[in-house]
């Protein structure tokens, strides 16, 4: 393994899609902290979005179903902040949003529907236990992220100036601030910390038919194939 890829294990496509989630938000950040205007940041925010959906069909040559969906609803309520003039709608889309989502995944497990097992099987190769396991962590992890937004939405108000760890910010700055340097890095390992755990749900590509007949028989198919290789005595 490169130095590069022990310092930045991500490849393209998980590049692009964490830079299409918190690319926007650090533009927010920035430019509501340097102009002091939520509509500055609100337009940064839109237009980051729109250059990461960009960038995903640029680089990827196809648009990822969930960082397409989530930009888009970014999109919508940053409009409806600007029209409102309310910083509450790009703060409180997080909360219906990953509430939303949460809501879709138990769905779909109720009605035997699994969304990460449509999206990901082609990549990814786990038992029906091990996909309905890792959707059913997820929903929640989206449960307790969208309260946890909520909360610090409305305990640190827009317009207000507050004193967070010998720094001067406002609730908007305050709000973003959570959610880069504390659900950036907790999504990471989460995601991280399930990856690994699904290990022991993997299963054979099915598509391989020489590794699902090595797995079934403990016998590889070249020895099956070639008469020159002699079997084990039965």
């Amino acid at each position: 393994m490169s130095w590069v890829k022990r310092i930045y294990p991500f490849n393209a496509e998980q590049t692009v899609n964490i830079a299409s989630e918190f690319g926007p938000l650090v533009a927010l950040f920035v430019v509501n902290a340097i102009t002091g205007n939520v509509e500055d940041g609100t337009w940064a925010l839109i237009v980051t979005t729109v250059i990461a959906v960009i960038a995903m069909l640029v680089v990827l040559k196809r648009l990822p179903i969930f960082p397409l969906i989530a930009s888009s609803v970014t999109v919508i309520f940053g409009i409806l902040t600007l029209v409102t003039h309310n910083p509450m709608w790009v703060q409180i889309k997080v909360t219906i949003f990953n509430a939303g989502f949460a809501l879709f995944l138990f769905a779909g497990l109720m009605f035997k529907k699994n969304f990460f097992k449509y999206i990901l099987e082609k990549t990814f190769h786990y038992t029906q236990k091990g996909w309905d396991q890792f959707t059913w962590s997820f929903a929640w992890f989206f449960v307790v992220t969208a309260v946890l937004n909520e909360l610090v939405r409305l305990v640190y108000a827009p317009g207000q100036i507050y004193n967070l760890f010998g720094f001067t910010m406002d609730g908007v700055n305050v709000w973003i601030l959570f959610k880069v340097a504390l659900i950036m890095p907790a999504s990471g390992l989460y995601a991280w910390f399930l990856t690994r755990l699904m290990q022991k749900h993997a299963i054979p590509d099915p598509d391989r038919k020489d590794v699902v007949a090595t797995a079934a028989t403990g016998v590889p198919v070249a020895h099956k194939k070639d008469p020159k290789i002699a079997t084990p005595a039965s």
